[in-house]
């Protein structure tokens, strides 16, 4: 197994580079010259001999040549250099370069923004009907019920009319927080799935970093009065029926979503069984994917769940705030030329995570 953690973005090493300077003078001749004895340099102290290496070392027009160095013996492995924890460095710096998932039962720990994952599970990069997206993240991990989850939804994509998944960020190997995007997706039970229908044909690697998902927006949102609105040329109920089957699956806790998404979604479940919307939460963003966050799985012990939602259907009041101007425009926007003020949050340290955290980051 590959060491279980690369440093590539750390505080930068000491290297070390031994260089070995051979510099060659006719001392003898130049100190007969100004007229000091030269004494020849004896090969050994009295009473030893030579060491063995020496007769190893070949010469070249006079200049000693190191012999070759010996062949690494067959089924040679090196130590291990032992991982530092220090608990005030940021722990994405930790997580974020991990390899592969820590050896151990597979466990959800902490909560769902400040924890990490034990004995992760890998959703493969293509299945019947689904394909895994933004591979180079290495973020298409998670606790194995995650993995059963998307696999049963992918398998009843087909029969909603929807021809498979296009899987974006589940979590890192070993969870924790990331380098750049979520502030969640750290115990392994969360997943973003686009709002883009898989295509017919196998994507390749470069098509996967570069397409991007489809908005499902009709236009801004900060702007006042704007029409808050899916667009009625890209939205259709064929995604609001695959909402509703990961909605309504018992394993699921949450399902994010825009607010112009979670409005078309109430508009189009006129039936009784309502349930399944009180799940569904609108929230910033998410109009090119949604967000399934699933409960913490039996036998995790110290994994932290939400409180429920509200009772209802989330379609009232809740639902008008988010698209009134309220939430969206700017009361004292910035001036002409005036860049936005942008505030930086200190990165999570390691020492916040649950300690059992450290244990998953040195498990090999």
């Amino acid at each position: 197994m590959r060491s279980a953690v690369t440093h590539r973005n750390f505080a930068s090493r000491k290297k070390t580079t031994l260089k070995a300077i051979v510099f060659a003078f006719g001392a003898l001749p130049f100190l007969s010259l100004i007229g000091v004895a030269a004494e020849p340099v004896p090969s050994a102290k009295p009473g030893t001999v030579n060491p063995p290496a020496a007769s190893a070392v070949q010469k070249v027009a006079g200049i000693p040549i190191p012999a070759e160095k010996r062949a690494v013996p067959e089924g040679y492995q090196p130590s291990k250099p032992k991982l530092v924890l220090r608990g005030s460095q940021p722990a994405k710096d930790y997580f974020g370069y991990v390899d592969g998932p820590a050896p151990l039962k597979a466990r959800a720990i902490g909560s769902y923004a400040k924890g990490c994952l034990a004995g992760g599970a890998m959703l493969p990069t293509d299945g019947p009907t689904w394909q895994a997206m933004r591979l180079s993240r290495n973020r298409n991990w998670g606790h194995p019920e995650l993995i059963d989850f998307l696999k049963d939804l992918a398998k009843d994509a087909p029969g909603l009319g929807w021809n498979g998944l296009l899987v974006g960020d589940l979590a890192q190997p070993r969870g924790g927080p990331m380098v750049s995007g979520h502030a969640s997706h750290q115990i392994g039970l969360d997943a973003d799935i686009w709002l883009t229908e898989m295509p017919q044909r196998r994507l390749t690697p470069e098509e996967r970093e570069q397409i991007s998902a489809i908005s499902m927006l009709k236009g801004r949102l900060d702007v006042k009065g704007a029409d808050r609105s899916v667009d009625p040329k890209k939205w259709t109920d064929i995604h609001a029926r695959l909402i509703r089957r990961a909605a309504s699956d018992k394993r699921v806790a949450r399902i994010f979503v825009n607010p112009t998404i979670k409005k078309a979604l109430c508009e189009f479940e006129t039936s009784r069984d309502r349930a399944w919307l009180r799940k569904v939460r609108p929230w910033w963003g998410h109009h090119y994917h949604f967000h399934v966050r699933l409960s913490c799985p039996s036998g995790s012990g110290g994994c932290k769940n939400q409180n429920p939602p509200p009772p209802g259907d989330g379609c009232g009041e809740h639902l008008t705030y988010w698209l009134s101007d309220e939430p969206w425009v700017p009361k004292n926007p910035p001036k002409a030329g005036e860049k936005p003020k942008i505030v930086k949050k200190r990165p999570m340290a390691l020492a916040a995570l649950p300690t059992a955290c450290q244990s998953v980051l040195t498990a090999n």
